[in-house]
């Protein structure tokens, strides 16, 4: 009791000292919530573990926000970056929470998770024997981590079917291969952009210039389809490819100071060849920033299915006991103004996945096989 009662002392000595305006309406909810965890302390049935009561509060704030904001306590944010040193192993999703739900942004290709077949769009419902509602999403994303080689079971509900569907799923150290490029029907340059890293646009410019050296290719289709973003440089960069001129993006914050706007420079790297943009639910923030870029510029032609609708950028910010928050501190606007938050980019051409076991480049990728035959008429 001691421990928790001084923790609440600390909490609301910094509330005070940061809504020092005399709001007493927030003051009296501030006495509510120190109410509350009193109660649950002193009445609930089992006995508590008051620092996950107090970390459960603090992502309750920001998961009230938005769904990209939560809050990582010591140990998550230390599993997060140890992931990268081959400790632990993944399963290649993007992942969100809507209405209290973990749902999947995206599967990146080539992935545990895309060769299952878990999609954008699905809901995680249940993980091993875990239930996933009323868990946060860091809580959630915790329970899929593990060692490499481990097998994990996730049930997810998808759109349009009424049973639940199991996936057992091998974990894997998870190393995405940012370019795949090749040339189709000898004529069609053909570049699959698995997500926006560091390295990204120059493995776009060093696959287009092998591209190039074949004389016959006369246009372009650009895959950006169950690539769930990245960083806002590359996706600034690769837009700027096909472009001469014009806004790119802008960003807009709550600081006027911090808002932002991004141009194109002169020089179309395919010399205005047809280009074709393939999108689908699981495109999502950088890749949604190229695709509407281009579509507002008139450059592509976007054919495919609506993107999934995250225009947002998220920050990690250091707290003081070694943990972070990440949080949303800007949104992206496309060319025309227009917010991609929520609502995602139209595709100019509607093509919808036919084969319920659809795998992109593949025989049944008739999204692939569509754009194919538009271009060569």
């Amino acid at each position: 009791m001691k421990i928790f009662s001084k923790t609440l002392i600390i909490l609301f000595f910094f509330l005070s000292k940061s809504f020092a305006s005399g709001n007493s309406e927030l003051y009296k909810k501030i006495d509510l919530f120190s109410e509350v965890l009193n109660k649950i302390n002193n009445e609930y049935v089992d006995e508590i573990n008051q620092s996950e009561v107090m970390d459960a509060a603090i992502d309750g704030v920001l998961q009230s926000l938005d769904p990209y904001s939560s809050y990582m306590s010591p140990e998550m944010l230390l599993n997060m970056q140890t992931e990268t040193s081959g400790e632990f192993g993944g399963l290649g999703i993007e992942v969100g929470m809507e209405a209290g739900v973990v749902k999947v942004i995206s599967p990146i290709d080539d992935t545990p998770a895309s060769r299952a077949g878990v999609k954008a769009g699905d809901y995680i419902v249940k993980i091993n024997d875990t239930q996933v509602q009323g868990k946060s999403l860091s809580e959630a994303v915790e329970l899929m981590r593990g060692p490499v080689g481990s097998s994990i079971e996730i049930t997810v509900r998808r759109k349009g079917k009424k049973k639940a569907i199991i996936f057992n799923i091998t974990r894997e150290i998870i190393k995405i291969r940012s370019v795949k490029s090749e040339v189709l029907e000898n004529k069609v340059g053909y570049l699959k952009l698995n997500a926006f890293n560091e390295n990204s646009s120059d493995q776009i410019k060093s696959k287009l210039k092998e591209i190039k050296k074949n004389k016959n290719v006369n246009s372009y289709i650009l895959d950006l389809r169950n690539n769930p973003g990245g960083l806002l440089s590359q996706a600034i960069k690769i837009s700027d490819f096909f472009l001469n001129e014009g806004e790119i993006v802008s960003t807009k914050s709550r600081k006027k100071s911090e808002n932002r706007k991004f141009f194109a420079k002169k020089g179309d790297v395919i010399d205005g060849k047809t280009l074709i943009v393939l999108i689908n639910y699981g495109s999502a923030s950088a890749s949604e920033i190229v695709a509407g870029a281009l579509k507002d510029h008139k450059r592509a032609i976007i054919l495919g299915e609506a993107s999934y609708g995250k225009g947002s950028v998220q920050s990690i910010i250091p707290l003081k006991n070694n943990g972070a928050i990440r949080l949303t501190i800007s949104k992206y606007y496309l060319p025309s103004g227009d917010s991609i938050s929520e609502v995602g980019i139209e595709p100019d051409i509607e093509v919808l996945e036919e084969a319920d076991d659809f795998k992109i480049n593949t025989e049944n990728d008739n999204q692939l096989n569509f754009a194919l035959k538009l271009l060569n008429g």
